[in-house]
Protein backbone atom coordinates (compact mmCIF):
# COMPACT_ATOMS: atom_id res chain seq x y z
CA UNK A 1 0.00 0.00 0.00
CA UNK A 2 1.11 3.53 -0.76
CA UNK A 3 0.42 6.11 1.96
CA UNK A 4 0.32 9.84 1.36
CA UNK A 5 1.83 12.32 3.82
CA UNK A 6 -1.44 13.02 5.62
CA UNK A 7 -2.08 9.25 5.90
CA UNK A 8 1.01 8.58 8.04
CA UNK A 9 -1.06 7.71 11.15
CA UNK A 10 -2.70 4.95 9.10
CA UNK A 11 0.65 3.64 7.91
CA UNK A 12 1.81 3.11 11.50
CA UNK A 13 -1.40 1.28 12.39
CA UNK A 14 -1.05 -1.00 9.35
CA UNK A 15 2.53 -1.77 10.33
CA UNK A 16 1.34 -2.80 13.80
CA UNK A 17 -1.41 -4.92 12.26
CA UNK A 18 1.06 -6.75 10.02
CA UNK A 19 3.35 -7.51 12.96
CA UNK A 20 0.47 -8.87 15.06
CA UNK A 21 -0.68 -11.06 12.15
CA UNK A 22 2.85 -12.47 11.84
CA UNK A 23 2.79 -13.37 15.52
CA UNK A 24 -0.59 -15.02 15.04
CA UNK A 25 0.69 -17.07 12.11
CA UNK A 26 3.33 -18.61 14.38
CA UNK A 27 0.49 -20.08 16.44
CA UNK A 28 1.95 -19.12 19.80
CA UNK A 29 -0.72 -16.58 20.78
CA UNK A 30 -4.39 -15.89 20.12
CA UNK A 31 -4.16 -12.45 18.49
CA UNK A 32 -7.72 -12.28 17.13
CA UNK A 33 -8.96 -9.74 19.75
CA UNK A 34 -5.95 -7.51 19.08
CA UNK A 35 -6.51 -7.70 15.33
CA UNK A 36 -10.16 -6.70 15.69
CA UNK A 37 -9.24 -3.82 17.97
CA UNK A 38 -6.63 -2.52 15.52
CA UNK A 39 -8.97 -2.86 12.53
CA UNK A 40 -11.58 -0.82 14.37
CA UNK A 41 -8.94 1.80 15.17
CA UNK A 42 -7.88 1.90 11.51
CA UNK A 43 -11.48 2.47 10.36
CA UNK A 44 -12.01 5.26 12.89
CA UNK A 45 -8.66 6.91 12.08
CA UNK A 46 -9.36 6.76 8.33
CA UNK A 47 -12.82 8.27 8.84
CA UNK A 48 -11.34 11.07 10.96
CA UNK A 49 -8.59 11.86 8.42
CA UNK A 50 -10.93 11.89 5.43
CA UNK A 51 -13.61 13.96 7.10
CA UNK A 52 -11.52 17.14 6.94
CA UNK A 53 -9.30 17.14 3.86
CA UNK A 54 -7.83 20.32 2.43
CA UNK A 55 -7.90 21.21 -1.26
CA UNK A 56 -4.26 20.20 -1.66
CA UNK A 57 -4.83 16.85 0.05
CA UNK A 58 -7.67 16.13 -2.39
CA UNK A 59 -5.32 16.98 -5.27
CA UNK A 60 -2.85 14.46 -3.87
CA UNK A 61 -5.58 11.83 -3.65
CA UNK A 62 -6.58 12.43 -7.26
CA UNK A 63 -2.99 11.56 -8.23
CA UNK A 64 -2.63 8.52 -5.98
CA UNK A 65 -0.57 5.90 -7.88
CA UNK A 66 -3.06 3.15 -6.96
CA UNK A 67 -6.12 5.13 -8.03
CA UNK A 68 -8.11 3.36 -10.78
CA UNK A 69 -7.80 4.77 -14.29
CA UNK A 70 -10.12 4.79 -17.31
CA UNK A 71 -9.42 1.25 -18.57
CA UNK A 72 -10.07 -0.16 -15.10
CA UNK A 73 -13.48 1.53 -14.97
CA UNK A 74 -14.30 0.35 -18.49
CA UNK A 75 -13.40 -3.26 -17.68
CA UNK A 76 -15.40 -3.17 -14.45
CA UNK A 77 -18.47 -1.37 -15.78
CA UNK A 78 -18.81 -3.01 -19.19
CA UNK A 79 -19.15 -6.63 -20.29
CA UNK A 80 -17.46 -6.00 -23.61
CA UNK A 81 -15.24 -3.19 -24.89
CA UNK A 82 -14.03 -2.84 -28.46
CA UNK A 83 -11.31 -0.20 -28.59
CA UNK A 84 -11.15 1.96 -31.70
CA UNK A 85 -7.93 3.64 -32.81
CA UNK A 86 -6.68 6.62 -34.76
CA UNK A 87 -7.94 10.05 -35.79
CA UNK A 88 -7.78 9.33 -39.56
CA UNK A 89 -5.47 12.34 -39.98
CA UNK A 90 -2.17 11.74 -38.16
CA UNK A 91 -1.95 8.74 -35.81
CA UNK A 92 -3.38 7.00 -32.75
CA UNK A 93 -2.87 8.88 -29.49
CA UNK A 94 -2.31 6.44 -26.61
CA UNK A 95 -3.20 9.06 -23.97
CA UNK A 96 -6.88 8.83 -24.93
CA UNK A 97 -8.66 5.49 -25.24
CA UNK A 98 -12.12 5.01 -26.64
CA UNK A 99 -14.48 2.55 -28.21
CA UNK A 100 -17.83 0.82 -28.10
CA UNK A 101 -18.90 -0.89 -24.89
CA UNK A 102 -21.87 -2.83 -23.58
CA UNK A 103 -23.08 -1.47 -20.25
CA UNK A 104 -25.81 -3.82 -19.02
CA UNK A 105 -27.30 -4.17 -22.49
CA UNK A 106 -26.89 -0.47 -23.36
CA UNK A 107 -24.33 0.22 -26.11
CA UNK A 108 -22.29 3.33 -25.30
CA UNK A 109 -19.29 5.08 -26.81
CA UNK A 110 -16.89 5.44 -23.89
CA UNK A 111 -13.84 7.70 -24.11
CA UNK A 112 -11.27 8.71 -21.51
CA UNK A 113 -7.75 9.71 -20.59
CA UNK A 114 -5.43 6.85 -19.66
CA UNK A 115 -2.32 7.63 -17.57
CA UNK A 116 -0.75 4.18 -17.27
CA UNK A 117 -0.38 1.89 -14.26
CA UNK A 118 3.44 1.77 -14.07
CA UNK A 119 6.44 3.77 -15.25
CA UNK A 120 6.71 2.05 -18.63
CA UNK A 121 2.99 2.36 -19.33
CA UNK A 122 2.95 6.00 -18.19
CA UNK A 123 5.58 6.81 -20.76
CA UNK A 124 3.62 4.87 -23.38
CA UNK A 125 0.45 6.79 -22.47
CA UNK A 126 2.31 10.12 -22.22
CA UNK A 127 1.09 10.41 -18.61
CA UNK A 128 -2.46 11.00 -19.84
CA UNK A 129 -1.51 14.20 -21.70
CA UNK A 130 -3.23 14.07 -25.07
CA UNK A 131 -1.97 15.49 -28.34
CA UNK A 132 -4.31 17.02 -30.96
CA UNK A 133 -4.76 13.61 -32.57
CA UNK A 134 -6.15 12.34 -29.26
CA UNK A 135 -8.91 14.94 -29.25
CA UNK A 136 -9.57 14.37 -32.95
CA UNK A 137 -9.87 10.64 -32.30
CA UNK A 138 -12.33 11.39 -29.50
CA UNK A 139 -14.37 13.60 -31.82
CA UNK A 140 -14.38 10.95 -34.54
CA UNK A 141 -15.78 8.44 -32.06
CA UNK A 142 -18.40 10.90 -30.80
CA UNK A 143 -19.60 11.57 -34.35
CA UNK A 144 -19.77 7.80 -34.92
CA UNK A 145 -21.88 7.47 -31.77
CA UNK A 146 -24.18 10.22 -33.06
CA UNK A 147 -24.60 8.36 -36.35
CA UNK A 148 -25.78 5.20 -34.59
CA UNK A 149 -27.59 6.97 -31.72
CA UNK A 150 -25.29 5.68 -28.95
CA UNK A 151 -24.85 7.73 -25.73
CA UNK A 152 -21.35 9.12 -25.14
CA UNK A 153 -19.57 8.63 -21.81
CA UNK A 154 -16.28 10.40 -21.09
CA UNK A 155 -13.91 9.75 -18.17
CA UNK A 156 -11.60 12.68 -17.42
CA UNK A 157 -8.20 12.24 -15.77
CA UNK A 158 -5.38 14.39 -17.13
CA UNK A 159 -2.74 16.82 -15.84
CA UNK A 160 -3.44 18.81 -19.02
CA UNK A 161 -3.15 18.63 -22.78
CA UNK A 162 0.39 17.93 -23.98
CA UNK A 163 2.24 21.29 -24.11
CA UNK A 164 5.02 20.30 -26.55
CA UNK A 165 5.91 22.33 -29.64
CA UNK A 166 4.85 19.51 -31.95
CA UNK A 167 1.37 19.52 -30.36
CA UNK A 168 1.04 23.24 -31.03
CA UNK A 169 2.26 22.73 -34.59
CA UNK A 170 -0.53 20.22 -35.18
CA UNK A 171 -3.20 22.55 -33.76
CA UNK A 172 -3.71 21.68 -30.08
CA UNK A 173 -5.94 24.67 -29.33
CA UNK A 174 -8.00 24.20 -32.49
CA UNK A 175 -8.58 20.51 -31.73
CA UNK A 176 -9.86 21.25 -28.21
CA UNK A 177 -12.01 24.17 -29.40
CA UNK A 178 -13.47 22.04 -32.21
CA UNK A 179 -14.41 19.31 -29.72
CA UNK A 180 -16.20 21.84 -27.52
CA UNK A 181 -18.06 23.27 -30.51
CA UNK A 182 -19.14 19.83 -31.74
CA UNK A 183 -20.02 18.44 -28.30
CA UNK A 184 -22.28 21.43 -27.65
CA UNK A 185 -24.52 20.32 -30.52
CA UNK A 186 -24.09 16.55 -30.48
CA UNK A 187 -27.53 14.95 -30.79
CA UNK A 188 -26.93 12.06 -28.39
CA UNK A 189 -26.67 12.14 -24.56
CA UNK A 190 -23.23 13.02 -23.16
CA UNK A 191 -22.25 12.05 -19.60
CA UNK A 192 -18.84 13.18 -18.30
CA UNK A 193 -17.15 12.03 -15.09
CA UNK A 194 -13.95 13.46 -13.61
CA UNK A 195 -12.26 10.38 -12.14
CA UNK A 196 -8.92 11.98 -11.23
CA UNK A 197 -7.31 15.20 -12.39
CA UNK A 198 -9.30 17.64 -14.48
CA UNK A 199 -6.74 20.14 -15.66
CA UNK A 200 -7.35 22.98 -18.07
CA UNK A 201 -8.20 22.49 -21.75
CA UNK A 202 -6.94 18.93 -21.54
CA UNK A 203 -10.02 18.12 -19.46
CA UNK A 204 -12.62 20.29 -21.17
CA UNK A 205 -11.61 18.84 -24.56
CA UNK A 206 -13.77 15.81 -23.72
CA UNK A 207 -15.65 17.37 -20.81
CA UNK A 208 -18.59 19.28 -22.26
CA UNK A 209 -21.74 17.30 -21.59
CA UNK A 210 -25.38 17.15 -20.55
CA UNK A 211 -24.34 15.81 -17.16
CA UNK A 212 -20.91 16.42 -15.64
CA UNK A 213 -19.98 14.66 -12.40
CA UNK A 214 -16.87 14.57 -10.24
CA UNK A 215 -15.70 11.86 -7.92
CA UNK A 216 -15.40 13.18 -4.38
CA UNK A 217 -11.59 13.38 -4.23
CA UNK A 218 -10.86 14.88 -7.63
CA UNK A 219 -10.19 18.41 -8.89
CA UNK A 220 -11.19 20.51 -11.89
CA UNK A 221 -9.47 23.78 -12.73
CA UNK A 222 -7.97 25.94 -15.44
CA UNK A 223 -4.50 25.40 -13.97
CA UNK A 224 -2.77 23.03 -11.54
CA UNK A 225 -1.80 24.28 -8.05
CA UNK A 226 1.91 23.88 -8.86
CA UNK A 227 1.68 25.93 -12.06
CA UNK A 228 -0.42 28.57 -10.33
CA UNK A 229 2.14 28.77 -7.53
CA UNK A 230 5.04 29.10 -9.98
CA UNK A 231 3.30 31.98 -11.78
CA UNK A 232 2.16 33.92 -8.71
CA UNK A 233 5.02 33.19 -6.32
CA UNK A 234 7.76 32.09 -8.74
CA UNK A 235 8.02 28.85 -6.75
CA UNK A 236 6.17 25.56 -6.23
CA UNK A 237 6.45 26.02 -2.47
CA UNK A 238 3.04 27.72 -2.27
CA UNK A 239 1.05 25.00 -4.03
CA UNK A 240 -1.07 24.37 -0.91
CA UNK A 241 -2.17 28.02 -0.80
CA UNK A 242 -2.77 27.96 -4.55
CA UNK A 243 -5.00 24.88 -4.23
CA UNK A 244 -7.16 26.65 -1.67
CA UNK A 245 -7.33 29.89 -3.68
CA UNK A 246 -8.25 28.10 -6.93
CA UNK A 247 -11.39 26.54 -5.38
CA UNK A 248 -10.86 23.40 -7.45
CA UNK A 249 -12.49 20.65 -5.40
CA UNK A 250 -15.72 18.85 -6.27
CA UNK A 251 -17.54 20.76 -3.52
CA UNK A 252 -16.38 24.08 -4.99
CA UNK A 253 -17.36 23.10 -8.54
CA UNK A 254 -20.82 22.01 -7.40
CA UNK A 255 -21.31 25.25 -5.48
CA UNK A 256 -20.39 27.23 -8.62
CA UNK A 257 -22.87 25.15 -10.71
CA UNK A 258 -20.07 24.01 -12.99
CA UNK A 259 -20.85 20.34 -12.37
CA UNK A 260 -24.16 18.55 -11.89
CA UNK A 261 -23.26 16.32 -8.97
CA UNK A 262 -20.60 14.74 -6.77
CA UNK A 263 -20.11 10.98 -6.76
CA UNK A 264 -19.18 9.91 -3.24
CA UNK A 265 -16.13 7.66 -2.89
CA UNK A 266 -15.67 4.93 -0.28
CA UNK A 267 -13.95 6.12 2.90
CA UNK A 268 -10.26 6.07 2.08
CA UNK A 269 -10.70 7.07 -1.56
CA UNK A 270 -11.29 5.20 -4.81
CA UNK A 271 -7.93 3.42 -4.54
CA UNK A 272 -8.95 1.77 -1.27
CA UNK A 273 -12.05 0.13 -2.81
CA UNK A 274 -11.79 0.35 -6.64
CA UNK A 275 -14.48 -2.26 -7.39
CA UNK A 276 -17.00 -0.52 -5.16
CA UNK A 277 -16.12 2.84 -6.72
CA UNK A 278 -16.65 1.45 -10.23
CA UNK A 279 -20.11 0.20 -9.23
CA UNK A 280 -21.03 3.63 -7.83
CA UNK A 281 -19.84 5.40 -10.99
CA UNK A 282 -21.67 2.94 -13.23
CA UNK A 283 -24.90 3.43 -11.30
CA UNK A 284 -24.68 7.21 -11.70
CA UNK A 285 -23.89 6.98 -15.44
CA UNK A 286 -26.80 4.63 -16.11
CA UNK A 287 -29.18 6.87 -14.17
CA UNK A 288 -28.07 9.97 -16.10
CA UNK A 289 -28.36 8.25 -19.49
CA UNK A 290 -31.88 7.03 -18.66
CA UNK A 291 -32.95 10.58 -17.72
CA UNK A 292 -31.40 12.12 -20.84
CA UNK A 293 -32.92 9.58 -23.22
CA UNK A 294 -36.38 10.78 -22.20
CA UNK A 295 -35.61 14.12 -23.88
CA UNK A 296 -35.54 14.84 -27.60
CA UNK A 297 -32.17 15.73 -29.19
CA UNK A 298 -33.35 19.32 -29.60
CA UNK A 299 -34.28 19.55 -25.90
CA UNK A 300 -30.92 18.11 -24.85
CA UNK A 301 -28.98 20.53 -27.03
CA UNK A 302 -30.96 23.52 -25.80
CA UNK A 303 -30.49 22.53 -22.15
CA UNK A 304 -26.79 21.86 -22.74
CA UNK A 305 -26.16 25.25 -24.31
CA UNK A 306 -28.21 27.10 -21.68
CA UNK A 307 -26.34 25.29 -18.93
CA UNK A 308 -22.94 26.48 -20.13
CA UNK A 309 -24.20 29.95 -21.01
CA UNK A 310 -25.35 30.41 -17.40
CA UNK A 311 -21.97 29.54 -15.84
CA UNK A 312 -20.19 32.50 -14.28
CA UNK A 313 -21.19 35.93 -13.03
CA UNK A 314 -21.14 39.22 -14.87
CA UNK A 315 -22.31 42.78 -14.29
CA UNK A 316 -23.28 45.45 -16.81
CA UNK A 317 -21.56 48.76 -16.08
CA UNK A 318 -22.90 52.02 -17.60
CA UNK A 319 -20.49 53.35 -20.21
CA UNK A 320 -19.23 56.90 -19.76
CA UNK A 321 -17.85 58.70 -22.84
CA UNK A 322 -16.32 62.12 -23.40
CA UNK A 323 -17.72 64.83 -25.68
CA UNK A 324 -14.98 64.09 -28.23
CA UNK A 325 -15.90 60.41 -28.23
CA UNK A 326 -19.56 61.34 -28.62
CA UNK A 327 -18.63 63.55 -31.57
CA UNK A 328 -17.02 60.53 -33.22
CA UNK A 329 -20.52 59.04 -33.31
CA UNK A 330 -21.91 62.07 -35.12
CA UNK A 331 -22.63 64.08 -31.99
CA UNK A 332 -25.71 61.97 -31.29
CA UNK A 333 -26.94 62.58 -27.77
CA UNK A 334 -28.00 58.94 -27.65
CA UNK A 335 -24.49 57.71 -28.48
CA UNK A 336 -23.79 56.68 -24.90
CA UNK A 337 -27.01 54.72 -24.72
CA UNK A 338 -26.28 53.09 -28.10
CA UNK A 339 -22.82 52.03 -26.98
CA UNK A 340 -24.06 50.61 -23.71
CA UNK A 341 -26.54 48.49 -25.63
Amino acid sequence: MVFLEFEKPLEKLYEQLDKIKQVGESGELDVEPMIKELETKIRNTRKEIYSNLSGWEKVQLSRHPERPYTLYYINQMCKKFVELHGDRYFKDDKAIVGGLANMDGQTVMIIGHQKGVNTKMRQYRNFGMANPEGYRKALRLMKMAERFNFPVVTLIDTPGAYPGIEAEERGQAEAIARNMFEMAQLRVPIVCVVIGEGASGGAIGIGLGDRVYMLEYTWYSVISPESCSSILWRSWDFKEQAAEALKLTADDMYEFNIIDGIIKEPVGGAHSAPEETAKIVKRQIKKAIAELQELTPEERIEQRINKYASIGVYERVPLSITDNEAAAFGGDSDAEEDLSN
